[in-house]
């Protein structure tokens, strides 16, 4: 890469790329090392690439850090052995602290999201019977429960406006219903999250002993990234500050980014054309079973693997669906008839 990468980001034509570079440089300026974790997608391999361009006009020592799970496409490990090579880097591989496999076999499987996962859970592990009472009657029958847990069962968080809050299950639809009449018969947790991804790059940070931790978080992919609204957050108590040079970039910006630099993503992109990658087969991704099906011809393995771990909680994902779809069409049909009787009145 030419010593101009730099001022090519300012020249980009594009506002919020040359914002963005002239951001990393300030926080750059002010830290010694930073941690950059590298996921192998589409916005690590933008992240990578700033971050190289922008240590040319201020230099900065970066530990480069890819997680693995324990269960991750070929396609990756061999997108992160092309990343080293055009760009002259060190990639550390980290292996999990427990690999997903063994999370989901020692602390239960995820469902749906993290949200669900962790209230599900919360509740399971205090015999929680999935009885559908108001929340005074279910703290006296469950004292030992968090209430949080209990209070997203019954829907108690409410927004400003008085909508129903992300944190109640009904942001859901039809899931409370599902559950009443579907209880779970097998472990529900998100811990596969926190000891293969948190917990591991935690870890890995306090390990190289960096100043600055660096992610490829963007506001735009929504759900809890579009929670914080911050890019830059100073250490407290994490051990070092928080950087998300990407996260005002909308979709369009990183695709412009990726044309006007070249950027070569991964053959789960260029190839199978998937829009954005993560755990394999993970079932927090509302597009599981379509991306299992587009990556089976290329890596059938692992997609047997992602089977075998997470199986029982794609059919509970599956019965959920058809109980909503079933749930909708009945509503759509009650809405009509009541719009009919109106009329007729």
């Amino acid at each position: 890469m030419n010593d101009d990468g730099y001022s090519e980001l300012i020249e980009s034509g594009n506002l919020a790329i040359a914002d963005m570079a002239m951001k990393c440089e300030a926080v750059f300026s002010n830290h010694r090392h930073a941690h950059v974790g590298i996921s192998g997608g589409a916005d690590s391999d933008v992240m990578l690439d700033l971050c190289e361009r922008v240590r040319k006009v201020q230099p900065i020592r970066i530990t480069y850090n890819f997680q693995d799970t324990g269960i991750e496409y070929r396609a990756t490990r061999d997108h992160l052995d092309y990343l080293e090579e055009r760009y002259g880097v060190k990639i550390n591989r980290t292996r999990a602290i427990k690999s997903i496999p063994v999370c989901c076999h020692e602390h239960g499987l995820p469902f749906l999201s993290k949200m669900v996962s962790e209230q599900i859970g919360k509740l399971q592990k205090h015999g929680f019977k999935w009885e559908d009472l108001p929340l005074e009657e279910l703290k006296k029958m469950y004292p030992d429960a968090p209430e949080s847990a209990l209070k997203w069962w019954t829907n108690e968080y409410t927004t400003k406006s008085g909508a129903i809050s992300s944190y109640c299950i009904d942001r859901n639809r039809a899931l409370k219903g599902f559950i009443l009449e579907n209880p779970p018969q097998f472990k529900v947790s998100s811990d596969c999250c926190y000891y293969a991804k948190k917990k591991t790059a935690k870890h890995a940070l306090k390990k190289c002993k960096a100043d600055l931790d660096v992610t490829g978080m963007r506001r735009s992919e929504g759900g809890t990234r579009s929670l914080s609204g911050k890019c830059y957050i100073e250490a407290s108590h994490y051990r070092a500050d928080r950087y998300r040079p990407l996260y005002w970039l909308s979709n369009q910006d990183r695709l412009e980014y990726s044309e006007k630099f070249g950027i070569r993503h991964s053959d789960c992109y260029e190839v199978w054309g998937f829009t954005r990658t993560g755990c394999v087969g993970c079932p927090f991704n509302k597009d599981v079973f379509n991306d299992l099906d587009i990556a089976r011809p290329f890596e059938p393995n692992i997609v047997k693997a992602a089977e075998k771990i997470f199986g029982e909680s794609y059919e509970y994902t599956r019965q959920y669906k058809d109980y909503r779809a079933k749930f909708m069409v009945e509503r759509q049909l009650q809405r009509d008839n009541d719009r009919a009787s109106t009329e007729d009145q």
